[in-house]
Parts: structure tokens; sequence; C-alpha cells
């Protein structure tokens, strides 16, 4: 009689344990086509966690509308941030973020397998899940490189990921980061990206931290997900030397007809121009890599807008994609949240790269330094001085 869970993979007697770590983004389409952005599209929007219609109703309006118009719209906007050699700006991040934190576990001296996938899209979790099943995984770490928690993002991947541990017989151990929006490691790898810009390009009059929105109706239900992101700007400004007049917190995105979390990026950004704000500078602190969402929406779109108002100078702040302290944050966060897990020493030759941090300590010497550190206030890189003639604005 035929089994309902998926076939075990064979592997060699004597193999050791093996500990994993699932990196988990969002999603994107195959490439910048209609058809492609379809295909996407139809799996995105019928995630429950995405949409709080009722099936019948919504199927409707998704077959029947939304699938018909925005598949060619949306991959218009796609065609101008897709890289001919590299695609998807935002499958491109993710894999080198895996790619490096991997090197940099090995050149600590641990063998921890480190894979990639996407929720919506491919490689997909469940595909992912089994790769590193063959190779010998017995725990499995599911990092979502979402650090604010949002019913929408992070619980819909801990849906993909029981949804495939029910075909399985033998299931690894599983481990779940939920959140890391106050992580100093992660609010000093934003503040270093915004101090780096500063350097390069001089200070803006204004700091926008523009968000994805959710639906406001999300929030009243309890999802924690406004919460976490105001904290985020709160320790960013403070880590940066920021008054409250000096920044704006905001939210992009906003799909259909129903009220989300306000106030939205765009007008925030006209309200600004508007205001005699003659530069910003604009950072997405929600999106650990760049995107359709930073690069097109915000890139462009917003960028016109603020100039269209009579803003004079705009500039995006790159999302934490490969550089350095954000890949030691993913580190910390993994040694964390793995602690008192078995690790297998690394003893296979490897370079190791040339700006990997110091070697880590063991997994649970880690977990100590990594709660001493949490409990501690982020130190500010130095930033360059406030222009002489800035004043102070009203938020947008």
């Amino acid at each position: 009689m035929p089994s309902r869970f998926a076939p075990e993979p064979t592997l060699p007697a004597g193999q050791p344990e093996r500990l994993a770590v699932l990196l988990c983004n969002l999603g994107t389409p195959d490439a910048p086509t209609p058809s492609a952005v379809q295909r996407y599209l139809a799996e995105f929007l019928s995630d429950d966690r995405v949409v709080e219609i009722p099936k019948p109703v919504w199927k409707l309006i998704l077959h029947g509308v939304i699938l018909r118009k925005r598949p060619k719209e949306s991959a218009a906007k796609y065609a101008t941030v897709w890289d001919a050699e590299l695609g998807s700006p935002l499958l491109h991040w993710t894999r080198r973020q895996a790619e490096i934190l991997q090197e940099w576990m090995q050149g600590a001296g641990y063998d921890v397998l480190v894979g990639f996938a996407m929720r919506y899209g491919k490689p997909s979790i469940a595909k992912q899940l089994d790769a590193l099943k063959a190779q010998g995984a017995t725990r499995i770490l599911i990092l979502p490189l979402y650090p604010q928690y949002s019913g929408t993002t992070t619980a819909s991947v801990c849906d993909a990921v029981y949804d495939w541990a029910k075909t399985q017989r033998h299931i690894p151990e599983l481990r779940f980061v939920h959140r890391y929006h106050n992580d100093p490691g992660y609010i000093q790898a934003l503040a270093q990206r915004v101090v780096q810009h500063w350097q390069a390009h001089g200070m803006g009059r204004h700091l926008v931290m523009s968000f994805h929105g959710v639906p406001e109706r999300t929030r009243d239900l309890g999802d924690p997900y406004q919460s976490e992101c105001l904290e985020t700007a709160r320790l960013l400004a403070e880590c940066l030397g920021l008054p409250q007049e000096r920044f704006t917190v905001t939210f992009q995105s906003r799909f259909g007809k129903a009220k989300w979390l306000e106030p939205y990026t765009e007008p925030s950004l006209v309200a600004l121009a508007q205001a005699g704000i003659q530069g910003v500078d604009v950072i997405c602190p929600g999106f650990t890599s760049d995107c359709l969402e930073t690069l097109e929406e915000i890139g462009q779109e917003a960028r016109h807008a603020y100039l269209q108002a009579g803003g004079k100078q705009f500039h995006f702040i790159p999302c934490l994609n490969d550089t350095p302290h954000w890949i030691d944050a993913l580190r910390t966060l993994t040694l964390r949240h793995t602690a008192g897990w078995p690790v297998q020493p690394y003893t296979a030759p490897v370079q190791e790269p040339a700006a990997a941090p110091a070697p880590a300590a063991a997994p649970a010497a880690e977990h100590s330094a990594a709660t001493e550190t949490a409990q501690a206030t982020p130190t500010a890189p130095t930033a360059p001085a406030a222009p002489s003639s800035a004043q102070p604005s009203t938020e947008g």
C-alpha cells in the first residue's frame, strides 16, 4: 500500500547529525513577464494569511479582476529592477546572505548547512527542507528574513514548514526565529548603513523610515507588527542620535481599498516637500534585501512624487543586503537560537572571507554573550554633523 509520507533519504551509515539554517524570504516571480508574475501573484494572493476575505468572494475578485490586469502592470515594474545576469534582486541578495553566512560559520569552525527559500515562488520552503534533510540535517533553524513579526509574513512561513512536516515520516527537530526587531546587531547594521550613506552623500534634512504596510484591521485583531516597526524606528533613531523632529515613520505598498497602517509613505514625502524640506533620505528597515518595493516603489515612484512636489534632493539608502554588519547579525542570531544543539566541527580547508569576524564562541557561550548584548544599549556609530542650516520639521 502506498504511503502518504514522502520517502526518507538514504544516508551513509554512521553519518553524524547535522544542524541547518533556512533563511526564508517572501518571494519573487521567475521572470519579469506577465505570465511569470501572474503565477507568482496567484500563489501569493491565495494565502489566507495575506488576504483575510472569505474565499469564495476573494476567488472571484482575484481571478476575475486582479490576475487579469495586475500581472502586466507589475511585470513592467519588475523589468526596471531586473538584472540581466543576476535576475531578481530579492533572489540574488537572499542567496548571497545564505552563501556568506555559511562561509562565516565554517570559518568559525562550525559545520552548519545554510539554505534559503521563498515563501512564494522558487525555491520553495518544502523543496529546500527536502534538500537539507537529504544532506543529513536533523536539526533545522527556520530564520525568516522579516525582522518584525506579522501574521501575514512570519506566521505564513511557519504554516509552510508545518505543511511540509505533515508529509514527513521522520521530522527533524525544528526551531523558529519569530522576531528580531530590537536585536542590537540588527539595529547596529541599520545604523551603519545610514552612516555610511551620510559619509558618502551627506546628511539629508530628514530621514524617512518606510516599512511595508498591512491592513489596519490586522493590528486591531492583535497583530504586533506596527508596534514592532515603531520600536525598530525608535532604536535606530536613538542609535543615530536623531531627535523626533528629524525623522518620520511611514508605511508603504498599500493594496486595495481597505485602510492600511498610516501614515502612508508617498503622501508623507509629498507633505515634507511642500513643507519646505528640500532633502530627504529614505531607508526601508523592514526589508533586509532590496526588491521591487524598495528599488522601484521607493527608488523610482516615491522619488518622482517627492521631486514633483518641490523637493530637491532624494536619497534612497539601500537595504542591508550582504553588508558585513548584517551578516554578523545573522550569525549571532543563528548561534543564539541554536544554543544547546550539538554542532559538528568543520574540518575541511576553507578560505575565510576577508571581512569575516573573529571566530565565534561555542553556541552555549555565544548564547550567554548574546543575552548580555541584548540587554545593553546599542552603541551609536559616528555620524557626520547635521547641516548647520537644518531646522526642525513636523512629521508628514
